[in-house]
């Protein structure tokens, strides 16, 4: 089964956007586990404009607590860039895996994948650092075979795939997405022989996923923007009951 992670930060970007705590980021990632999602995502930035530092350890604590009472497994996901201040946030918050993402100063969002011929070496000291401290790590890529005949030697436990080329052809054309998901086939192939996890993650939703989730190897899918916009028309929990419905 494909698990389900909930990235929150459009939560805290709304909390953030008239300050105070409404919505309250713990509440609503309480229903987002009681709907059945299997982990919650942050992307700590460090312009903080959405998922503060805080917030960060209040969400550790809250799914530690959570996982007691209900003896549940949920796993707690942290994406952010290579760099001292991301490393030092996670080796202090201990998430269960830890997810380097390339960052370009003032983007909107992650739009690209690591080029592993200039980037190999500093993620590898990254890696090998986290890993160290028993946490699990996956970056993030594109599809580009060549680039990631590179990934076994960064150390990675796994690649996050940025599927925003193949949620952007579903857009336009299911028949066209259908294209664009054959490259992220052969490269899912690719890592298996490798021995790589596969995660996936950026714009999916509930119409494309049916399809994506049939890529092999598929173990984790991270997803926060588009959940968050549909549960402003449904409600949150049946906005993650229809993702998960999806990825079954």
């Amino acid at each position: 089964m494909v698990h389900l992670s909930v990235n929150v930060n459009k939560i805290a970007t709304l909390r953030n956007s008239r300050g105070g705590n409404h919505p309250d980021l713990i509440y609503l990632s309480k229903l987002i586990l009681e709907a059945g999602a299997h982990g919650i995502t942050v992307h700590p930035r460090e312009d903080e404009r959405h998922i503060k530092k805080q917030d960060v350890f209040d969400l550790r604590e809250f799914l530690m607590l959570y996982n007691r009472d209900k003896k549940k497994k949920i796993e707690y996901n942290m994406e952010g860039e290579p760099s001292p201040r991301f490393l030092d946030l996670v080796l202090e918050a201990n998430p269960d895996q830890a997810t380097l993402v390339p960052v370009t100063p003032g983007e909107i969002t992650s739009d690209h994948g690591f080029d592993l011929k200039k980037d190999l070496s500093e993620l590898k000291s990254y890696i090998q650092k986290i890993q160290n401290a028993g946490i699990r790590v996956s970056i993030f890529m594109e599809t580009d075979l060549e680039n990631l005949k590179l990934v076994k030697d960064t150390g990675a436990d796994r690649v996050e795939f940025y599927t925003g080329p193949y949620a952007h052809a579903f857009d336009h054309s299911p028949e066209e997405a259908k294209v664009v998901f054959e490259s992220f086939r052969k490269a899912a192939e690719f890592l298996q022989t490798q021995k790589i996890g596969i995660n996936a993650g950026h714009d999916l939703d509930h119409f494309n996923l049916p399809l994506f989730s049939r890529l092999p190897g598929l173990e984790e899918v991270s997803i926060g923007h588009r959940l968050m916009s549909y549960a402003l028309e449904v409600g949150l929990e049946t906005s993650v009951k229809e993702y998960l419905k999806a990825l079954s």
